[in-house]
C-alpha cells in the first residue's frame, strides 16, 4: 500500500506534535493553536467548502465555552459530559441562527450572522451565569470517566491532539463525501446545483450547523485548557481573528486552518509583551499583505504552484 506524500506530512507533523512537550515547547501554548486550530477548521468547512462566510462564528465558541464552563464550575458535572453538552449548546444555537442566516447570501448572510453574534455578546454580559465582565473563572479539568486525570499538563496536551485527530479526519471524510461534492457544487454555482435536484437550502443548513458544533467543541476545550471562559471568547474581534487565520493559511485546504491558527496565536504570544496592543496592527498588516500577494493563503498558493509545476 503506497503512502502518499501528504499522508506521510501529516504522519511526520502529528510525531512532531507527540514529541513537542518533551523537548521544551510549553504545553499550554501548543493546546492553545489546536484549540484555534480546530476552531479554524470548522469555520473552513463552511467557507472554504461551502463559500458562507460567516462574521459572528465567535458566538458558538464561546456560548459553547460558558456552558462548559457553568456545568463543571457551579454543577460539578463529568468533564466528558460538559464538554458534550457545550458542544450541543452551540449545535442548537447555529441552528437558530442558520434558519434565520440562510435565507440570504453573500454580504447580507455575512451581515446577519454578524448581527445575531453581537446578540449573543449582550446576552453573554448580562446573563447571571456568565460572571459578566468577569467571566467565569478556575474551571476544573476533571478527569475521563475517572480513569485518566487531566489535571497534568501533559495529560490533557494528548487528550486535546487526540481530539484534533479525529475532527481533522472527520472534516476529510465529509469532504470527500458525496455531501462534500453538493457543498462545493453550491459554492461553484448554487442555481446549476438546484437544477440537478439538490436542495441548497437545506445542506447549507446542514453544513452550518455541522461547523458551529465543530466551533463550540473548540471553544469547550479552550475552557479546559486555560480555565476560564471569559467576553473575549464571543468578541466581534474573535470571530474577526478566525477568518484572519483561514485566510492567512488558504481557505478550502486541508492544513491551511491549522498553519494560519498556529502563525496567528505564535505572533500573538511572541508580539504581545514586546509591542502590546500593536500586535493587532502587524497582524492586521500580515494579513493585508498575504492578500495581496497570497490570495489562496500561504498553503493554497503552494499547492497551485505545485499544480503548475506538474503541467509544465
Amino acid at each position: 500500500m503506497q503512502i502518499s506524500r501528504t499522508n506521510i506530512f501529516y504522519i511526520v507533523l502529528l510525531l512532531l506534535a507527540l514529541l513537542a512537550p518533551w523537548v521544551g515547547v510549553y504545553p499550554i501554548f501548543l493546546m492553545t493553536i489546536i484549540c484555534y486550530a480546530i476552531f479554524a477548521c470548522a469555520f473552513n468547512l463552511m467557507l472554504g467548502y461551502s463559500g458562507m462566510l460567516s462574521f459572528g462564528h465567535a458566538a458558538y465558541f464561546g456560548v459553547s465555552s460558558y456552558v462548559t464552563a457553568w456545568l463543571l464550575t457551579a454543577n460539578a458535572w463529568s468533564t466528558p459530559g460538559a464538554l458534550l453538552v457545550g458542544a450541543l449548546a452551540s449545535t442548537v444555537l447555529g441552528l437558530l441562527i442558520g434558519l434565520i442566516a440562510i435565507r440570504r447570501s453573500g454580504i447580507y448572510f455575512a451581515m446577519i450572522t454578524l448581527a445575531l453574534a453581537q446578540l449573543v455578546y449582550f446576552v453573554c454580559l448580562q446573563a447571571p451565569f456568565t460572571g459578566g465582565e468577569n467571566g467565569i473563572q478556575g474551571v476544573p479539568r476533571g478527569d475521563l470517566f475517572g480513569l485518566i486525570s487531566l489535571t497534568d499538563d501533559l495529560s490533557m496536551y494528548y487528550f486535546v491532539v487526540v481530539v484534533f485527530v479525529l475532527i481533522f479526519l472527520f472534516i476529510q471524510r465529509i469532504v470527500h463525501s458525496p455531501f462534500g461534492q453538493i457543498l462545493k457544487a453550491i459554492r461553484e454555482n448554487e442555481p446549476r446545483a438546484e437544477s440537478l435536484g439538490y436542495f441548497a437550502d437545506h445542506q447549507k443548513l446542514l453544513v452550518f450547523v455541522l461547523s458551529s458544533t465543530l466551533a463550540g467543541l473548540a471553544g469547550s476545550l479552550k475552557t479546559l485548557v486555560l480555565g476560564f471562559a471569559t467576553l473575549s471568547d464571543v468578541l466581534q474581534s474573535t470571530s474577526g481573528e478566525v477568518i484572519l487565520m483561514t485566510m492567512l493559511g488558504g481557505a478550502g485546504t486541508f492544513f491551511g486552518p491549522v498553519l494560519g491558527s498556529a502563525i496567528v496565536v505564535a505572533l500573538q504570544n511572541l508580539l504581545s509583551d514586546r509591542v502590546g496592543s500593536w500586535v493587532t496592527v502587524i497582524i492586521g498588516a500580515i494579513f493585508v499583505i498575504c492578500v495581496m500577494a497570497f490570495r489562496r493563503g500561504i498553503v493554497g498558493e503552494w499547492l497551485a504552484y505545485q499544480d503548475r509545476k506538474r503541467s509544465a
